[in-house]
């Protein structure tokens, strides 16, 4: 499907990949589009629905300056998956065993690595390598290290870690029954400082020069100022964390899994790639700083993962590079209903039902997560088929949740 619908109220278009909308998400592109900030149009993806100011699934295109909170607070939150040189037959009958090592292995929900083990170890020498980037960071902010308990600990800690709400480690298989790991995580707490830090401190500049906006949450620096320069500095350290974060992770799982399976190599096909993050990019003759909240680039040729819910398919997929969707695509199936809603309609008997033949958990603390709070994840694919092909079709076996 090409785009569904165009909006002309703002003071550039709105161009939209779905009919399957909200009313908030709708209003939301709306307000994007209205800032003087913004060029040639903004772009939503078939998985769109409402976030935190700007919506998620959303493309936003500024010229000479960035929107924090349309980042987030989740910075260079994004997905992992390689292909193992190993079939679903030589997977262990017993899959709840598999699923206890990976979670032992890698950290989920509150917990972190413990520091006392990480003196003089290779995770240590690897957060090092982040240091010195981050000290910079800090000795001009001092007010990051007062919100967050025991700052430099913790963010060494959580680095090759899972963290919760909709973050996860899979075991999966493709439509050849060769075996995948992918998994889906972020910057962890220290992307999350520094998102909601320059977030209040964006809102405070706006107010500082009596800026109207339509949504406080859209406040944004502008190039040339200190502030601009020094959360461009932050997020690109955020993201690269992320980057690292999935990449060590990666590892830990590769190495929790080996002793419950034939030897095996990893295959060619490995992706990284961030979805909630800000890059530059030139499009339309013009050089802007691209946003992608809750969507993936899909410049032509370029791998990707498309994520179904925890019960759903998942895709590995090529982009087409789509001019119109600034080379993207959607980052996942995308919400229909928030968590508080699915809490309340469904029970673990639910999450049980739904996520049938997969090992993982089915209490209540996942109801959130269940596969009908998502879309259809069917229907997210077939409105961007000219945005990316796909290229293997993934099902999960083992998934483990925050």
């Amino acid at each position: 499907m090409t785009i569904n619908m165009t909006l002309n109220k703002g003071r550039v278009p709105v161009k939209i990949w779905t009919p399957d909308i909200e009313h908030e998400a709708l209003q939301q592109l709306l307000n994007v589009a209205q800032l003087p900030i913004v060029r040639h149009h903004v772009a939503a993806m078939p998985d769109v629905h409402a976030g935190i100011g700007a919506t998620v699934g959303s493309v936003i295109p500024t010229s000479q300056a960035i929107i924090p909170a349309a980042v987030g607070v989740d910075i260079g939150c994004g997905m992992n998956a390689v292909r193992l040189s190993l079939n679903a037959s030589q997977l262990p009958d017993n899959l709840a065993r598999l699923r206890s090592a990976i979670e032992a292995a890698v950290p989920v929900g509150f917990n972190q690595h413990e520091h006392s083990k990480l003196k003089g170890s290779a995770h240590a020498r690897t957060a090092r390598r982040f240091s010195d980037r981050l000290d910079h960071i800090v000795e001009r902010h001092p007010g990051l290290m007062k919100m967050q308990r025991r700052f430099n600990q913790t963010w060494m800690c959580q680095l090759g870690s899972l963290g919760g709400g909709n973050h996860f480690i899979e075991v999966c298989i493709d439509e050849a029954q060769q075996v995948w790991v992918m998994l889906h995580s972020g910057s962890r707490g220290i992307g999350n400082v520094i998102g909601r830090y320059f977030i209040a401190a964006a809102q405070k500049d706006m107010r500082r020069h009596q800026v109207n906006l339509p949504d406080r949450d859209l406040a944004y620096f502008s190039e040339g100022s200190d502030l601009f320069d020094d959360y461009v500095e932050a997020v690109d350290w955020a993201q690269d964390y992320a980057m690292e974060n999935r990449r060590m992770m990666l590892l830990l799982v590769l190495e929790a899994m080996r002793p419950y399976l034939p030897a095996f190599k990893l295959e060619n096909e490995a992706i990284n790639c961030h979805h909630n993050y800000v890059a530059r990019e030139e499009h339309f003759g013009e050089k802007l700083f691209i946003t992608r909240k809750g969507a993936i680039r899909a410049g032509e040729g370029e791998l990707g993962i498309i994520p179904g819910s925890m019960g759903a398919k998942s895709y590995i997929v090529r982009g087409l590079g789509n001019a119109e969707s600034f080379c993207s695509c959607s980052h996942g199936a995308g919400r229909r209903m928030s968590r508080t809603a699915a809490k309340r309609h469904f029970t673990d008997v639910d999450v049980e039902k739904q996520t049938a033949g997969v090992e993982c958990r089915k209490d209540r603390g996942v109801i959130d997560e269940i596969p009908g709070a998502y879309k259809d994840i069917d229907e997210v694919m077939a409105n961007q088929t000219d945005l990316v092909e796909v290229v293997h079709t993934l099902k999960q076996v083992v998934c483990i949740k925050g």
